[in-house]
Parts: structure tokens; C-alpha cells; sequence
């Protein structure tokens, strides 16, 4: 089989985001509740479409979510309505965006 051209693959966004906490939060339990903000906010089909992938860098508190380009505004926004976390008080913040994975870790995830 060829591969599949580089125009017609879909693009994607690397979202770092940061939990802004006085207490630790697992990646399990931040995970589960930006799916259920994203279900809320998309719907089951828009999920499908965005493509949300959350990749296993987790550390100081800051993750990294591999999403569609056209869905990472939507996906930011929904940052904003998640208040709580296991009963503790959340913000969750957009760290910053890129297109290529090892920029979103060298620049936002580390520093």
C-alpha cells in the first residue's frame, strides 16, 4: 500500500494544557472529566470528528491533547467550564498550541 499523501492527511493540533490546583490531581481523573466537558460541549459525533487523543506526557501538572485543527478552539473553550476536579476546586489553562509534537513539548510542556 502507498501512504497516504501528506495534503490529503488530516491535520492536527497538539494542545498543552496545565491544572492550576492546590492539591494533585491524577491524569485518570483529569482525563475523565475533559471527555465528559467535551461530550457536553460537542456531542458524540463532533467528538468523533475532533479526534481527541490525550498523549502520556503528564507531568507538573500539564498535559498534551492531540486534536483536529479545526476543532482546537472548540477544545479550548471548553476549558473554561471545568470548575471542578474530584471536588476540588480547578482552572484549567491553555499552555499553547503547535503542529508538530516535539515543539508542544520543548516549548510549553517542560518550561
Amino acid at each position: 500500500m502507498k501512504p497516504i499523501l501528506p495534503s490529503l492527511r488530516e491535520k492536527n493540533r497538539y494542545i498543552v494544557f496545565e491544572v492550576i490546583s492546590k492539591n494533585k490531581i491524577k491524569f485518570d481523573n483529569v482525563k475523565k472529566e475533559i471527555y465528559t466537558m467535551e461530550n457536553k460541549m460537542l456531542g458524540e459525533i463532533e467528538m468523533s470528528n475532533a479526534g481527541i487523543m490525550f498523549l502520556s506526557d503528564w507531568s507538573n501538572q500539564r498535559g498534551i491533547i492531540k486534536v483536529s485543527n479545526h476543532y482546537s478552539d472548540k477544545i479550548r473553550i471548553s476549558f473554561l467550564f471545568i470548575n471542578k476536579i474530584n471536588n476540588y476546586d480547578v482552572i484549567v489553562q491553555t499552555r499553547g498550541i503547535s503542529g508538530i509534537l516535539k515543539k508542544a513539548r520543548g516549548r510549553f510542556l517542560y518550561n
